[in-house]
Order: C-alpha cells, then structure tokens, then sequence
C-alpha cells in the first residue's frame, strides 16, 4: 500500500515538476504507479520505493494528490496549482499591479520589432484587454507611490509614464538597454541597463548612475526591499548567479548566490525574497530568507516574474501567460 509523508513543493504550475516522499512508490513488477491530481493524471517521470516525482498536467486545478498502484490507493496530500488568467502575452519580467488587483503585464516581442499591443491589462478573474500600445518592446513595469504606471522600452532607452487611459508620455530616456524598474517610498525610481548600470531618477526627472553591476545576458530585474534596499538579479551564463543587494549610497554587494538564471523577484512583507531562478537543478519560484535559506516554493518551467496583489495571490509570469495561486504570502510596501 503507498503512504505518502511528504510532497514538495505544494504548489505548482501546469507542467511543473513536484516531488512525492513516502513509501510504496516504486514500480509493482512492470507497472509504474499512477499519480493523480483530483481527476486528472500526472505525468511520472521518476519512481523509487520512497520518492516519485510527476509533472502536473495542464488541465489540472488545486487539489488532492494520491498515489494509485496494484498494492493500493494512498492517502492524499494538498498541492496547490496556479490558475492561468491570462495568455498570448510576452513578459520578460515581472508583472505590475494597482492598487485594487489589476494586473498589467507586456507583449514584448523581438528586439527592434513593434507589437499591436504593449501592455495588457488583466482583472483578478482574467479578463484581458490591450492598455498601451506604441512602446517599442516593453519590458520593465512598476507603479509610483502615487499609482502611476511606468514602463521602460529596452529597444529605445526610454522610460514612459503611462496614464489612466493607457496614453504613454516620455519620462526619461539615455538610460541603455532599459529593463527592470522599482520605485522607492521618496518617489525615485530605479532602472536597470543590462549592460551594467543601475540608474536612480529622482522626482525632478535627475539622472544619476546608482550603482554598477556585472552585464546580463538578458535583463535586469529590480525590486525594492525594506530600508530603500534595492535587490536586481541579471542573469549571466554562470549556474551561480547572485541575487545584488544595493543599500542607499548605491554600494551593490552579492546578498545571495547560487541560483541558475534568476529572473523577476519579489520581497514580502516579512522581508523574504521571492525569485523565479533554478536552485539545485529545479525550476520554479523560490524563497530566499535573511539568514539564507533557500527553499523552492512552487515549481514551474519558463517563470520570469512575480508579483504580490493586494488581493492576496501571487501573480506569476512565464514567457507566454500569466498565473495566480494562493501561497499565504504578502507583499512588501515601500512607505
């Protein structure tokens, strides 16, 4: 009969890889057990006396999960599986989201070619409809502390203030290959040059060099901490990637390193740091706390960005949609 102990991590996205720990999982002569998500059947990659692991299909929903072999059906433990809201999108990093839960995610596109649409604007109950257009392969997003949406263009260096009717105005613009963005609780705002910089750009619209860092093969990824901390991950082509604190004077040191290629991060309000990065070979979103401790939370292929709604979800971004699932967490405020 199979017992299952554990199952990690509890939360997933559709085709994500989780992890069973029990006993009786292994193969009963020639037969691999079957895993199953309420209805609907998992795909098992792996099967040993005490571990399977299995990927979760599409179509399955939040649930129990139970092991079924000749020698029984198990019991059954939660996962946890992110409900996709919106796709036909193209995020390169994390999402941003107002005040009252919309979520606004890009259509970014080839490097130097134009989209229809630039920015998408999704409700909690994933209704989509095209907000911005004209911006020239839209990458960074981030609200002001007075609820203001800014975007950077990574083609044109630019960075634009976008109003309630989704009509684009230039802000700034010099600032490289522009990527990920963050504001401060004093109303600056930070961008990232993927070739090495780290710009701040202060109420009046000054531009100064925060900070420089090692070039990204792809992105910089921004996101404020507590103390007006700045955290950027970039990846490069190393498998020992750092997650970049910089304090205010713009000093950036290595907070924590040995991810693979982490991309858009998060900070909760209890000060950890959420990253969709590889960590020990498994992809997906992973915790990171002060002390160091670093655990994978959810698994899932192709994240680049994640974000708190202060609805109460986390709302993820792949490279093609956008998610959202209950993971009891919130998010970090800058004020």
């Amino acid at each position: 009969m199979p017992h299952l102990d554990n199952i990690a991590p509890s939360a997933a996205l559709p085709q994500g890889e989780v992890e069973l720990v029990g006993e009786g999982l292994g193969p009963h002569g020639s037969a691999l057990p079957s895993v199953f998500i309420g209805p609907e059947s998992g795909h098992v990659v792996m099967a040993r006396p005490s571990r399977l692991a299995f990927r979760v299909p599409d179509d399955a929903t939040t649930g129990l999960v139970e092991v079924r072999s000749t020698g029984g059906t198990s019991n059954a433990l939660p996962l946890r599986v992110a409900r996709q809201l919106s796709s036909g999108l193209h995020p390169v990093t994390s999402p941003a989201i107002s005040r009252s839960g919309m979520i606004y995610a890009t259509i970014s596109g080839p490097r130097g070619k134009q989209t229809p649409v630039s920015i998408v604007r999704v409700s909690p109950d994933g209704r989509g409809t095209p907000f911005v257009t004209g911006i020239l392969n839209a990458t960074g997003l981030a609200f002001s502390p007075e609820g203001d949406l800014y975007v950077t263009s990574r083609a044109e260096g630019n960075v634009y203030r976008i109003d309630g009717a989704g009509e684009p105005t230039l802000y700034a613009e010099g600032m490289g290959i522009a990527t990920g963005t963050a504001f401060d609780a004093e109303g600056n705002l930070f961008v990232g040059d993927r070739s090495g910089t780290i710009f701040k750009i202060d109420p009046q619209r000054r531009i100064f060099v925060y900070a420089t860092l090692e070039p990204s093969v792809s992105a910089y990824h921004l996101a404020m901490g507590a103390d007006g901390v700045l955290f950027v991950t970039g990846p490069t082509l190393s498998s020992n990637d750092a997650i970049w604190a910089i304090d205010t004077h713009g000093s950036a040191r290595a907070w924590y390193r040995g991810l693979g290629r982490p991309q858009g991060l998060a900070v909760s309000s209890e000060g950890d740091i959420y990253v969709c990065a590889c960590l020990r070979g498994r992809r997906g979103l992973v915790r990171l706390t002060a002390a160091g401790q670093a655990t994978l939370v959810l698994s899932g292929i192709q994240l680049v960005g994640v974000a708190f709604s202060p609805l109460g979800t986390t709302v993820l971004a792949t490279n093609d949609s956008v998610y959202d699932v209950d993971l009891g967490v919130e998010g970090f405020i800058p004020q």
